[in-house]
């Protein structure tokens, strides 16, 4: 069963019912009544007419569940322990003064630089000692490079 709609209420048009209005630019229009023909024909606006489907979804009516309105979920802060560090260490860290933070900062700082420091000179310490190893070997054979090439012009 095909239901068609009324072009001016909107209302269901079922089988047998309603009439089909055709203008002479080839448009086709459904009412479901002579009112609603006669309606469109005196061109009154469908939604100033307070009988309409078109009006009455315009003015909120006949909306009898009312849907609730979304709940948007609020963030909460919540203090957990982080992988490799129990919370009670990173309260204790929080809850420091600053001098000491400061202090071993520092600290950890200077630790670093140290730790840098003695790879460095250890790198370099190698290094001489190779350049020592290759200078008391057998002197390398001079490699004779071909003669520089020059461009000649016909």
């Amino acid at each position: 069963m095909k239901l068609e709609l009324c072009n001016y209420s909107g209302y269901k048009i079922y089988p047998g019912h309603g009439k089909r209005y055709c203008r002479i630019d080839g448009k086709t229009f459904n009412f479901l009544n002579g009112k609603s023909e006669a309606s469109h024909l005196m061109r009154r606006n469908p939604r100033k007419v307070s009988w309409t489907v078109v009006y009455r979804r315009k003015h909120k009516k006949g909306k009898v569940e009312m849907s609730t309105k979304k709940r948007t979920r609020r963030t909460t802060k919540f203090q957990r322990a982080i992988q490799g560090a129990t919370l009670e260490n990173i309260m204790a860290k929080r809850n420091q003064k600053p001098e000491v933070r400061k202090a071993q900062r520092e600290q950890a700082i200077r630790a670093a630089k140290e730790k840098q420091k003695g790879k460095k000179q250890s790198q370099t310490s190698k290094a001489q000692t190779q350049a020592s190893k290759q200078s008391k070997g057998k002197a390398g054979k001079i490699v004779k490079g071909s003669a520089p090439k020059v461009s000649v012009r016909r």
